[in-house]
């Protein structure tokens, strides 16, 4: 399709690449199910970070469709790599 092959698509692949870094990033600093990792105790003490914790559930919602969306664009608009 001529849809994957244009500038728009280009950029909600960008865009979408973004959102995937960003919920990512959230997600895997409010997950407390990662053995060892303490960093996430420190952070409890923030305002900040009380308020986007109970929130973790809910970023799966947006990330995953995001991915799935990210991929069909890129592979269309790239093509299959081998």
């Amino acid at each position: 399709m001529d849809i994957f092959h244009t500038i728009t698509a280009a950029r909600v692949i960008f865009v979408l690449g973004i959102v995937n870094l960003v919920t990512g990033s959230l997600l895997f600093f409010t997950c407390r199910c990662i053995p060892g990792w303490n960093v996430t105790n420190g952070l409890m003490k923030f305002k900040f970070y009380q308020r986007l914790f109970p929130y973790h559930c809910y970023l799966w919602w947006v990330f995953w469709p995001a991915v799935v969306v990210h991929v069909i664009f890129a592979l269309a608009f790239m093509g299959f790599p081998f």
